[in-house]
């Protein structure tokens, strides 16, 4: 009996719910394929059971098919009456109370769980809900009546099936529908950030914006948004999927088109109006005028330095900005704001007077100098060369920095090119002007040498004075040709100060000058008609240079040595061979000794020239390859090199120009005195 009992139990109320004069509203499928499956068989297994019991009910009197008569594990008819039956079927209807699936009913909480909220709404059996289903899942208390959807009454478990989230979903479907359908806005609060875009809550239901609808431009913190709530226009629905798309953009885009219409009308150049910064990149900002974007570029928000727009604008900030440019065909508009602020370079040269004194900030180093900001918008060169009166600066962050508060004098003012020339050195009193009266000339110094050209050596006397002596004042008998004959880098030698420039900030100073003229006592030595031998030293254009012993050079030019007309000197004389020669002069007031060879020394054949286009290509791979073997020697001889030499260096560049003219001028007029007295 009790079998039976339960097989008509279940049997009835199916056969109930197949009889409602209403059928149960339409369940929207849930995002789990397993709820739409099972909600499928249920409808479809309902409907043809209900089509059935339809039929067998018409057969009888009491409206009870004959089919709940059968035994269904048997042939056997059951052994109960339709009266008893009528009676388990209102006994089983009682025990439902009414509920049917589908249907939205109301529950009490009565217990909270980590994960699940108990709920109980009059049925014989309890439900669960989710916790995650509830939006303030910290708001419910045991006791509070909620709204959840009756899915199933009995699931195969035997559990009653109940949503919270389908519940909601039901009840503001109609009037979101509702609104799409009529194009109406809804209101809605970005709550969380998901792949492709964001969640909005709307009428409690959840709906998906996706990132190319927040704005008109791409967000870059979309962080930022959540928690405000804004308007949205609803853009796609699908109830069975339960799937919501709404759109930002499309709001925008409507209100930007009407307030466009408006500005295209009224903006002209030369307007001030105001605007919201609504991005920043590295060239400037956009500013929004109200429908219409402008590009406030960089060069145009300061009369000073910006490094980058954040440091003047910033995102959401309200300006006055003037409209410089306007091209609707490309629809494009320049704004400035610097041009509401009067043009500082107006009377500069009234307000900074060459000569005047000045205070200001490095803003920019360059290689040749140092920006120097003196007024907002205004800034000031300081040239390298106008950083020390005695130092040859590499690099002009040698001697400041970027932020450092400096002192200079102003030396120039062009105000129409905007360019003020200062100085830092001229903060101190030029130490030149005072070098005459503390080394006037014969003042005997020691110095370092610093660096060596092929015209001379530099020598440092003094803590950034650098002084040259010329090759020509090595040596009172030697023919220097190049300083490092007599002097190496680093020496330290005595020099005798021969003259003093401060004008152009130049110190002649001499080696031979520290010592004796020997020059009288060697006359006497080699006086005119000895006779004697000597070493070729070296053959020139002129002549040749034969060393005499001790230091003294003596010079036979080429009518005395003995060779013809078109002779070639290279072809009998070489160096370090030696001659035998006759004193035809001896000068101490010009310091020469001319020389007569008295037995010229036999010819050699001297090789064949070769191609010239040759001598180049060898010459170019020999580069190549002896810079590629010397490259190591060369990087370590660099990198010990010491700043000071360094500077040396740099001077010797500076002023090799005119030092190299002076020197040139001097020996050419030397040596032409000699070969024309000579010959």
């Amino acid at each position: 009996m009790t079998q039976q009992y339960q097989v008509l139990a279940v049997q009835a109320s199916r056969l109930t719910m197949a009889n409602q004069e209403t059928p149960p509203p339409e369940i929207p499928e849930s995002n789990s394929s397993e709820y739409t499956a099972e909600s499928d068989s249920e409808s479809s297994e309902i409907t043809s059971e209900a089509s059935v019991e339809d039929v067998g009910l018409s057969s009888t009197e009491k409206g009870i098919s004959p089919e709940l008569f059968a035994d269904p594990y048997g042939e056997d008819e059951l052994d109960i009456s339709a009266e008893d039956f009528e009676a388990m079927l209102a006994q089983h209807a009682d025990s439902i109370g009414g509920f049917c699936e589908g249907d939205i009913v109301n529950a009490n909480v009565i217990q909270i769980t980590d994960t699940m909220v108990i709920l109980e709404f009059g049925f014989k059996s309890e439900g669960a809900v989710a916790l995650d289903e509830f939006k303030e899942a910290d708001a419910i208390e045991i006791g509070q009546q909620v709204e959840v959807l009756l899915e199933s009454l009995e699931d195969d478990d035997g559990v009653v099936v109940l949503s919270k989230r389908k519940a909601d979903f039901l009840r503001v479907w109609e009037r979101i529908r509702e609104a799409h359908e009529a194009g109406e806005s809804v209101g809605g609060m970005l709550t969380r950030k998901i792949k492709g875009g964001v969640t909005v809550d709307i009428m409690g239901v959840d709906a998906f914006l996706p990132g190319s609808q927040i704005a008109l431009r791409r967000v870059p913190n979309i962080e930022d948004l959540l928690g405000q709530t804004l308007d949205f226009k609803i853009i796609k629905l699908n109830k069975r999927r339960r799937n919501i798309v709404v759109s930002r953009r499309v709001i925008l885009e409507e209100e930007r088109e009407e307030k466009r219409d408006g500005l295209v009308k009224e903006l002209l150049v030369g307007q001030v109006r105001e605007g919201v910064v609504k991005n920043i990149t590295d060239f400037g900002a956009f500013i929004d005028l109200g429908g219409l974007d402008g590009l406030l570029h960089i060069t145009d928000m300061s009369w000073g330095r910006v490094g980058h727009p954040s440091e003047v604008v910033s995102i959401g900030s309200k300006l006055d900005v003037k409209v410089l440019e306007i091209d609707w065909d490309r629809e494009r508009i320049s704004l400035g704001l610097k041009q509401l602020l009067p043009y500082p370079w107006t009377d500069i040269d009234k307000k900074y007077p060459v000569g005047s004194r000045v205070k200001g900030k490095v803003v920019s180093i360059t290689n040749y100098g140092a920006f120097v900001e003196i007024q907002k918008g205004v800034e000031g060169l300081v040239h390298i060369s106008e950083m020390s009166w005695t130092r040859n600066i590499r690099h002009p962050s040698k001697v400041v920095n970027i932020g450092d508060e400096i002192e200079a004098v102003v030396l120039k003012v062009d105000s129409e090119d905007e360019k003020i020339s200062l100085g830092v050195k001229q903060t101190e009193e030029d130490p030149w002007l005072g070098l005459p009266d503390r080394y006037p000339p014969g003042t005997q110094l020691d110095g370092i040498v610093r660096n060596l050209t092929s015209f001379g050596a530099f020598i440092e006397i003094d803590t950034g004075i650098d002084g040259l002596v010329h090759v020509s004042d090595m040596s009172w008998t030697k023919r220097v040709e190049h300083p490092s004959e007599m002097i190496q880098k680093g020496d330290e030698i005595k020099v005798v100060v021969i003259k003093v420039d401060p004008e152009a900030k130049r110190i002649s100073l001499g080696i031979k000058q520290a010592q004796e003229d020997p020059w009288p006592e060697i006359v006497e030595s080699f006086s005119e008609g000895v006779e004697l031998e000597g070493m070729v030293s070296r053959v020139g254009d002129k002549g040749v240079i034969v060393d005499l012993g001790n230091n003294i050079d003596g010079f036979a030019p080429i009518s005395h040595t003995g060779l013809g007309e078109g002779g070639v000197l290279a072809e009998h004389f070489r160096p370090y061979e030696s001659l035998k020669l006759k004193i035809i002069e001896s000068d101490a007031t010009n310091r020469r000794i001319v020389l007569e060879v008295t037995e010229l020394p036999d010819r050699i054949d001297l090789p064949d020239p070769v191609d010239s286009e040759e001598v180049v290509a060898e010459a170019e791979e020999d580069s190549e390859v002896e810079a590629v073997a010397d490259s190591g020697e060369v990087v370590a001889e660099a990198e010990e090199e010491t700043e000071a030499e360094g500077d040396s260096e740099v001077e010797a560049v500076a002023d090799s120009e005119e030092v190299v003219a002076e020197a040139e001028e001097d020996s050419e007029e030397e040596i032409g005195e000699e070969i024309k007295e000579g010959d």
